[in-house]
């Protein structure tokens, strides 16, 4: 059988496939008749020798082995987890019922999961201080190892805290723990809030920078470890002893008159404009509503200008936005107020594209080679959308397929079985292999690929037929071996091969 391989016939035996009752394998097959040495059957151990393995182990990292050690270093081919089980079952010699770690426990007195010392308050505490002092941070239940007792981990501490194990009360956890003693804040037990606080908050925020707290505006100053998103989310939510269905720019509103635009200091054209120089001075760009804030006054926001050209707020006397005002003011031009475009002009910038790069651009190309301001992302968005115009419901693939011959993905001609048998016959011929989804590119069919046939046949696209693929296709049709479809298999039969 040429066109199998003993891989396959060792998974099938494992596996239960092609007829095989499985949980077997090659290799035990060829030892069970034909005495050939199997390599799982491994050389007993003894437990001295295990231990001095473990002890080379620990002189070599620091650690004592566990289930998750990998491989023995001083025993090529064996693993600690295999040496584990091996003193679990007791194979290659050992007696059953032991494990590495009772072993390891009882003979150098590792400590052992279930027989830990018993932990106190006081000592967690100062485990906890200790590695406060070394990294400025408190420790987690997800940290690792305790920095001054390598054979703890704050993990099994915490278990230990919540289960009552290893002498502890139970019903605590690590996070609890450092929120009593150590005022470390708890993400799960936060204190209660009420609107009055948060308003004092609010009016010395505002009596600080000038303007009311928004859901960005970070920590709060007066509140350390609060946020002014967390406080938001406390009134949406009704979390914290709050009635829920609230916002805080609802209670602003509510309780201040306002989200505090109409305290702000004025605005005039002439200063925006000067913030906009600066801005294009330092950036090389013209700023937007989405900019952020000001970089000659941290207080301003480019959002927020833009709200007040809007609407009228502030002092501004004509409604606008900004992108308008720097298109009339410094000939800025906004994707809303761009110059017409003609098919000519778009297939000329196409052209120039396909002599410098061999291809032809799409969506994501970047932009006009030699046309300041323009990128192909937004020539496609004008034909899609019908902008500077465009009638719409076009594309940039549809326009360069009816003038340029380009070859739309998305309007891909017809494929017939026939059709695609028949290329399969010529990369036969041609490579002395029928192809795959992997074969590439339809040497016979420029702008075809294996890869692209085999989707099409699955999914039924191009007038095929759903549910194929190549394989079964060359196997109705041409006999080929299709390997999700291989033949009854028999021990008798591969003992004979």
């Amino acid at each position: 059988m040429p066109e199998d391989s003993w891989a396959r016939i060792d998974a099938a035996l494992r596996n239960g496939r092609y007829g095989l009752d499985g949980g077997s394998s090659l290799a035990r097959l060829l030892w069970q008749h034909r005495g050939v040495p199997n390599r799982s059957a491994r050389p007993p151990l003894t437990k001295k020798q295990i231990v001095a393995w473990a002890e080379a182990h620990h002189r070599r990292t620091g650690r004592w082995p566990s289930l998750e050690s990998g491989p023995v270093k001083h025993a090529p081919g064996e693993t600690w987890r295999n040496v584990d089980r091996a003193l679990r079952r007791g194979d290659r010699g050992l007696e059953p019922g032991d494990s590495l770690a009772k072993l390891l426990n009882r003979r150098r007195g590792v400590p052992h999961l279930h027989r830990l010392r018993p932990l106190s308050i006081a000592m967690i505490l100062a485990w906890a201080d200790a590695h406060y002092r070394r990294y400025h941070k408190w420790p987690t239940n997800r940290t690792g190892r305790v920095v001054t007792a390598p054979d703890e981990d704050w993990g099994r501490i915490n278990a230990a805290l919540n289960n009552g194990s290893r002498g502890l009360p139970g019903g605590n956890s690590l996070a609890k723990l450092l929120a009593e003693h150590r005022g470390r804040r708890h993400q799960r037990e936060l204190p209660r809030l009420t609107v009055k606080q948060i308003l004092t908050w609010a009016d010395a925020h505002f009596a600080r920078t000038g303007h009311w707290p928004t859901e960005r505006s970070g920590a709060i100053a007066e509140a350390s470890g609060e946020t002014w998103s967390g406080v938001t989310n406390a009134l949406r939510c009704g979390r914290r002893g709050l009635p829920g269905g609230s916002s805080l720019a609802k209670l602003l509103k509510a309780e201040r008159g306002g989200d505090g635009r109409s305290r702000r200091p004025p605005l005039t054209v002439k200063q925006i404009l000067a913030w906009a120089d600066d801005h294009h001075t330092r950036t090389g760009k013209w700023p937007t509503h989405l900019s952020g804030r000001v970089m000659a006054e941290p207080m301003e926001t480019w959002g927020g200008i833009n709200a007040a050209l809007r609407e009228k707020h502030r002092g501004i006397r004509r409604r606008t936005t900004l992108a308008r005002l720097l298109e009339e003011k410094r000939g800025y031009q906004h994707i809303g107020n761009r110059p017409r475009l003609t098919v000519e002009q778009i297939l000329s910038w196409a052209d120039a594209h396909h002599r410098r790069t061999g291809q032809w651009p799409d969506k994501s190309s970047g932009a006009v080679i030699g046309v300041r301001g323009e990128t192909w992302r937004r020539v496609a968005q004008s034909l899609e959308r019908g902008h500077r115009g465009f009638e719409g419901r076009s594309s940039l693939a549809k326009l360069l397929a009816k003038h340029r011959g380009y070859r739309n993905p998305k309007g891909l001609p017809p494929l017939t079985v026939g059709q695609i048998l028949e290329w399969a016959d010529r990369h036969k011929k041609r490579t002395g292999r029928w192809p795959n989804a992997k074969s590439g590119a339809v040497v016979d069919a420029p702008g075809e690929k294996w890869g692209n046939i085999q989707n099409s046949l699955q999914r039924g696209q191009r007038s095929l037929p759903k549910g194929l693929t190549i394989m079964q296709l060359l196997a109705e049709h041409r006999g080929v071996r299709n390997k999700g479809f291989l033949p009854v298999l028999k021990e008798p039969r591969i003992v004979n091969w």
